[in-house]
This record gives structure tokens, C-alpha cells and sequence, in this order.
């Protein structure tokens, strides 16, 4: 079913086999833990390729307690009067939403992504600037020529920076060309770079680079990321913080 579909919830499951949800529960770890399946959040997925560009609302169903882990770390970094970016993705957006949830003033946050933005629309003392150009439906962010234009009058203290994937030769990537292209050209206007990114996209690299790895200042991430991963970061004068 998961091979057909592409996701199934523990309902279909109930309803199809006449079992309980305890038991699928059961079953959908075993597979999890297998490496056969990956766990969402009230169901599973196929495992997610580094190459291929899915839409937010099946990305968000995963790894979502980490994420919002990773969110609140990168939160927490973010001082008054700053100037931030936000890029497109989920653990950006979790980003947004405990930057919100700090009731923060004196923020301004540049965005590309319409769920960023979205989320801090009624934030009380966080301006938002949002980047404008062609939309793209899958991730709901702007790219393109417009968008690019945008940047070239901005300045930001920080970006935090959505990945695909980040390979400690290849550096930060993510699936669309545009994409890579409106990314790193906020690498450029930002005094520094935080990639936000759970265990799940340590290690693997995506089709569109980003930057060098040089470029990037800190990644924040969960307590299952790789250990040798983290030492290889560390061992390159790069933070890493496990949330």
C-alpha cells in the first residue's frame, strides 16, 4: 500500500486489515526501525530521497518532533533588534513559529516562503519582508529573476537555511535549481549562516548546490545525528548544536 500511495495512516490501516491501532502502531515501528518505511506523524511514509522535491504537507508529517526541536534552538538564537532570513521548508516554519512564540520585538524577518510569512502575520513586534517572484506550488516559496532583484538592497544578520541535504564535501543542497540559486545569493547578503536541518539529511546530498561548506557558520540539529558527522563539522571550526 505504502509503495502505491506513497503515504498511509494508521485509520486506512485499522479499517483495511480489522486490527488495532496498537498493533499497526507495532508493525509500522518494526518497518520504521527496518529502514523499509519512515514513520510520519499518525502513519509512514516511503523513505524521502534527497533528490526528489515533495510537497510541504507530506515533509511536514515527518520527523515533526525533531523539527520542532531544532525550531526552538534556533529560536532561541535570535536577539532584538536583528535582522533575520528565513528561508523556505518545515524546519524553517518552525523557526517562525517559536520565534512567534517568544513574543519577541524589534525583529525583522525577510522571507521567500508564503508559510513563513503566513505564520507571522499577527506576530506583535516582528516585521516582515517578504520576497516576491514565481512561485513555486510544491514548496510554496518565490524564486526566479524578481526575487533575486529583491536581495540585492538587503542586509540580514542571519539565515537560517532549509536543506535537502548536507554533504561535508558538497556542501548544503536542495533539489530545485532556482531554488539552490535564490539560496545561496541570501547566503551572500547574511553576516552569517545557521543550517537548520534534522538527522535525516545529514550525510546526503541533494541535485542543486547551495555554497561551499566554508560558507556555513552552525548547523542545528537533533540528538540522533550522526556522531561522526558532527566531530567532521566541529573538526572544520563549524558549531553544531544538538537539540
Amino acid at each position: 500500500m505504502l509503495e502505491q500511495q506513497g503515504q498511509i495512516t494508521v485509520r486506512d490501516l485499522v479499517e483495511q486489515f480489522s486490527i488495532s491501532a496498537v498493533t499497526v502502531r507495532s508493525d509500522l515501528d518494526a518497518l520504521g526501525a527496518s529502514g523499509a518505511v519512515m514513520r510520519s506523524h499518525g502513519g509512514a511514509v516511503r523513505q524521502l530521497e534527497p533528490t526528489r522535491d515533495y510537497p510541504l504537507r507530506l515533509k511536514e508529517s515527518v520527523h515533526r518532533a525533531e523539527k520542532a526541536q531544532i525550531g526552538k534552538a534556533a529560536a532561541n538564537l535570535v536577539q532584538s533588534g536583528e535582522v533575520i532570513i528565513l528561508d523556505s521548508g518545515t524546519t524553517t516554519t518552525e523557526v517562525a513559529r517559536h520565534l512567534k512564540a517568544r513574543a519577541i520585538h524589534g525583529v525583522t524577518v525577510i522571507s521567500n516562503a508564503m508559510n513563513v510569512i503566513s505564520e507571522l502575520v499577527d506576530a506583535p513586534g516582528i516585521s516582515v519582508i517578504g520576497i516576491g517572484g514565481v512561485l513555486r506550488p510544491v514548496s510554496l516559496s518565490f524564486v526566479g529573476p524578481q526575487a533575486e532583484a529583491m536581495l540585492k538592497d538587503l542586509h540580514a544578520d542571519r539565515l537560517f537555511l532549509a536543506v535537502d541535504g548536507f554533504d561535508l564535501e558538497f556542501g548544503p543542497t536542495t533539489p530545485d535549481v532556482l531554488e539552490a540559486h535564490l539560496n545561496s545569493l541570501l547566503m551572500a547578503v547574511a553576516k552569517e549562516t545557521t543550517v537548520v536541518a534534522d538527522f535525516s539529511k545529514l550525510g546526503r546530498r541533494s541535485v542543486s548546490r547551495i555554497g561551499s561548506i566554508e560558507q556555513v557558520h552552525r548547523l542545528i540539529t537533533d540528538t540522533k545525528a550522526p556522531q561522526e558527522f558532527v566531530k567532521a563539522l566541529r573538526g572544520r571550526g563549524i558549531e553544531v548544536i544538538q537539540a
